[in-house]
């Protein structure tokens, strides 16, 4: 039984940590960095997420903020600008996809550093 329950595990989708949807096969998906590459992060944690879920991220925040308070996926979910998305997508179907936006703040906060 044990080779069946493996096989079966094998076929299962990944989970999506962010929105908790599975992550079909046919599903647009890539890893996130927990803490940025240009900020140390090369060889530390990564999570597969949906790609909405992974663009709503960095439309959001920058790769400092990311390093500093939202290195892992908690923390991530729990912020309250994230956390507003994440109610949205939640109830949409598990290979859901729309193009993803920077935040007007986010934006105007580059526009600024530029």
């Amino acid at each position: 039984m044990a080779a069946a329950e493996a096989a079966a595990a094998r076929r299962a989708p990944d989970i999506c940590p962010l929105c908790e949807r599975p992550i079909p096969a046919d599903a647009k998906s890539s890893r996130h960095h927990l803490t940025p590459r240009l900020k140390g992060g090369t060889h530390k944690g990564t999570v597969r997420l949906h790609q909405i879920c992974h663009s709503a991220i960095h439309a959001r925040f920058s790769e400092t903020e990311l390093a500093k308070r939202l290195a892992d996926v908690e923390s991530l979910r729990s912020d309250p600008e994230l956390s507003e998305f994440i109610a949205w997508v939640k109830i949409k179907p598990p290979n859901f996809h729309a193009p993803t936006r920077m935040t007007k703040a986010r934006r105007g906060a580059k526009r600024q550093r530029d």
